[in-house]
């Protein structure tokens, strides 16, 4: 396990940057605490072995990860394969800086559309989806190794004018504590 937060009162700066096969200690332990099925390591070399088609970040605090998140792109659309956050630090709006990271990331990727699968009855995942305009679409049944049915969301037209706005608002709302420095 991670260690825990520090002062929930203080600055913290997050830097989002690439995956690295050397970070999979660090992002292993959060998969494991976060996912009833956590990825193996395996898959996730086997992900970040994939530049051209597959985006993975993780952010830091200080030297140690606190979250990450992943996607594929496939034509112009992203998928999210993943996104978690150290359990100790969520409350954070880290999840809103990761997934802002991976819509940035895709648009740099013309990506024209998003979508990824959540499970069905995750409530803060869905209202952190919905402010993103991810809206549900369908669902995959026993979509989860151990059973549980996947909700489909999708964006579409993250590439306008109206969303980079969306984006924006998002952006500008994070905490005032909380500084975020994205690296290529």
């Amino acid at each position: 396990m991670t260690a825990g937060p520090e002062a929930p009162d203080r600055s913290h700066r997050v830097v989002v940057a690439p995956m690295r096969t050397k970070d999979l200690g660090m992002v292993l332990a959060i998969e494991g605490a976060v996912f009833p099925e956590p990825w193996s390591r395996r898959l996730f070399v086997e992900e970040l072995a994939q530049r051209t088609s597959r985006s993975y970040r993780a952010a830091w605090i200080g030297r140690q990860i606190v979250g990450f998140a992943g996607q594929m792109f496939i034509d112009d659309e992203s998928h999210v394969n993943n996104i978690a956050v150290d359990p100790s630090w969520h409350g954070r709006r880290l999840g809103t800086v990761l997934l802002s990271d991976l819509v940035r990331t895709a648009l740099a990727h013309g990506a024209r559309h998003l979508t990824l699968e959540v499970r069905v009855g995750n409530e803060p995942a869905l209202a952190l989806y919905a402010r993103f305009g991810l809206a549900p679409v369908g669902v995959r049944p026993n979509y989860y190794p151990e059973g549980g049915d996947a909700l489909i969301m999708w964006a579409r037209d993250i590439d306008t004018e109206a969303y980079a706005q969306r984006l924006s608002s998002i952006e500008q709302s994070l905490a005032p504590g909380l500084e975020v420095d994205s690296r290529r």
